[in-house]
């Protein structure tokens, strides 16, 4: 739990880190507004808007110092950073469908397409951005595409007015995915966008209508109908527009009829009104008219400004979180000079966090020191060890040196006084000396880090005792054999190997489990001392001083008493493990 919580504080500080989103949406009406949106609560976290001229006939902001100007003023009040990840949404400047033969690959579409575009008089000046994707209605041997295009000029301009403050381009979205987008993810087109309803679109701008058959979610067919609508004074233009409309709704026939105006010159509501159709009608008013928010919003937002938030602005900002199938990213092919990170989602417990790759990457990094340093920890532990091993084989050196002069002065004590066989005396004091040396030396070289010794005896007649415990098997057969190199000709038997428990109800309660061991080269085990309290291969407690102990058959019998009554050439470990 502890982990896990650690874990969600590093995401959360990591991703309060990044850049922030922001969408702005150029709304033909209104002007540029600038909005995020909390998508996980569905309500507009922070908005803002100002006034901003756009040319309906060339399709292009008016005057781009004004656009720059409007952006650091909207930056500074809604307490942005201007470095910041930007989704942009334009007016619709061109969109059309196409059908291509199915042999057609996609760069030989998109050559088609855009030689199809440029017949438009707004792409004699500039040059097009297009992008298509498939109608999901082919048949035959065609294949049915829906194309949208963007002056490649007017991307580049407001790419480098945002760059200029700091901000980066992520996405460029044109108004009619937007708004659709947004009549689904508010639930106002709920009804519609069922699967397998079929329904009309009827969306009222400053320079006419289009009509969108749809099913579901679907794009089936486009229709624009060019009408210059501020000409037209009073109601003299909804017996214009619904002239027009009812003759092309009969070629569309459907369930539904969703009317939508996105310009103070026309009310949804009246026009609704004035058309005669057969099947159930809806309006939206996307403009002065609208009495009702889109979408709740946080305090933070002046009340002024929520009936000013646009269908197109909400579907801008939440492109990242949500579905729908349809999607224009201009970007796509504007250029390698503007960079892009899709946002990843890792899902930890209930909280869902969202990552840039470069973030991710810094995680991975920290994640790789972290266990560069554990896998260099032993590379500093394990020469300590080694200093300490050697330490303890220089103290027995210098135990060896001064022997070796007590065996000089004895040597020429016996020189004088001849009483005893000098050179006799000397081989059993080295020989002697001999087999404690190598025995503790193989010892400090032999024990494996999960191995600890209890018992060690040696004795004057070559005999050697060694008992401990391990957490495994394999440890003891390791420090079995390692002992053996070093004692060639010790004749050492593994004379013991049990499990330290032989309950059976902690055996299968999955407690750690751990062995005894004894390795010897004397017929008979040697006895461990009473003190020890430690029990023989047979089981059986030993007293104080030899008593009350049993033998190996059970009876009583006498052990080898405390060390120290030991033999002075007999060595005893403490209780406690080596290592």
């Amino acid at each position: 739990m502890g982990a896990s919580n650690s874990i969600t504080d590093f995401l959360n500080n990591l991703t309060a880190g990044n850049r922030p989103d922001v969408c702005l949406s150029v709304t033909p009406g209104l002007g540029l507004e600038m909005i995020q949106v909390d998508a996980a609560n569905h309500t507009v976290k922070s908005y803002a808007f100002r006034p901003l001229a756009y040319n309906e006939s060339l399709r292009e902001i008016s005057d781009m110092e004004e656009f720059k100007k409007d952006l650091a003023e909207m930056f500074e009040e809604l307490n942005i950073s201007p470095k910041c990840n930007v989704t942009l949404n334009l007016p619709t400047v061109l969109f059309g469908s196409i059908e291509m033969s199915l042999m057609l690959g996609d760069d030989a579409i998109t050559g088609a397409i855009t030689s199809e575009v440029e017949q438009s008089y707004v792409f004699k000046r500039h040059d097009p951005i297009v992008q298509w994707m498939d109608s999901n209605t082919n048949s035959g041997e065609n294949r049915k595409l829906f194309y949208s295009a963007v002056q490649q000029l007017v991307i580049e301009n407001i790419s480098a007015a945002l760059t200029e403050m700091g901000a980066t381009l992520v996405d460029v979205e044109m108004s009619l995915a937007s708004t659709l987008r947004a009549l689904d993810y508010t639930g106002l087109a709920a009804d519609q966008m069922r699967d397998g309803v079929t329904w009309n679109l009827l969306t009222v701008s400053p320079n006419g209508y289009t009509l969108v058959s749809m099913s579901g979610k679907q794009i089936v067919d486009y229709y624009e109908e060019p009408i210059a609508v501020k000409s037209y004074e009073g109601d003299e233009i909804y017996n214009v527009i619904s002239s027009s409309a009812q003759i092309t709704l009969m070629s569309y026939p459907a369930n539904y009829l969703l009317v939508i105006s996105d310009t103070d010159s026309v009310s949804a509501e009246m026009l609704a009104k004035n058309l005669n159709v057969e099947c159930a009608i809806e309006y939206i008013e996307n403009n002065k008219f609208k009495r009702k928010e889109f979408l709740a919003t946080s305090l933070d937002v002046l009340p002024d400004n929520i009936l000013k938030i646009s269908l197109q602005a909400i579907g801008a900002a939440i492109i990242k979180s949500s579905d729908y199938p349809l999607a224009f990213n201009f970007l796509a092919t504007a250029g390698a000079d503007i960079a892009t990170e899709e946002i990843v989602k890792i899902p930890i417990g209930e909280n869902e966090y969202q990552i840039t790759p470069s973030a991710a990457m810094i995680v991975a990094i920290i994640f790789d020191v972290i266990l560069m340093v554990i896998v260099l920890i032993p590379f500093f532990v394990l020469p300590q060890i080694q200093a300490q091993k050697q330490s303890e084989l220089d103290a027995l050196n210098a135990n060896i040196k001064q022997v070796e002069k007590q065996i000089a002065d004895l040597k020429e004590q016996q020189q004088i006084a001849g009483k005893f066989n000098i050179k006799t005396e000397i081989n059993k004091v080295l020989e002697s000396n001999r087999i404690k040396l190598m025995s503790f030396s193989a010892i400090g070289e032999a024990v494996p880090p999960e191995l600890w010794l209890t018992y060690f005896l040696t004795e004057g007649s070559g005999n050697i005792s060694i008992k401990g415990g391990a957490t495994t098997v394999e440890d003891v057969y390791l420090f079995f054999k390692n002992v053996k190199e070093y004692l060639v000709k010790s004749d050492l038997k593994l004379q013991k190997l049990e499990m330290q428990s032989d309950n059976v109800d902690e055996f299968m309660s999955n407690m750690p489990v751990t062995y005894d061991f004894e390795i010897s080269n004397a017929k008979a085990p040697v006895a461990a001392p009473a003190d020890d309290k430690a029990k023989d291969a047979k089981g059986g407690k030993a007293g104080k001083g030899g008593k009350n102990a049993k033998d190996s058959k059970g009876k009583k019998g006498k052990t080898t008493g405390q060390a120290a009554n030991l033999p002075p050439d007999q060595k005893l470990l403490s209780d406690k493990p080596i290592n």
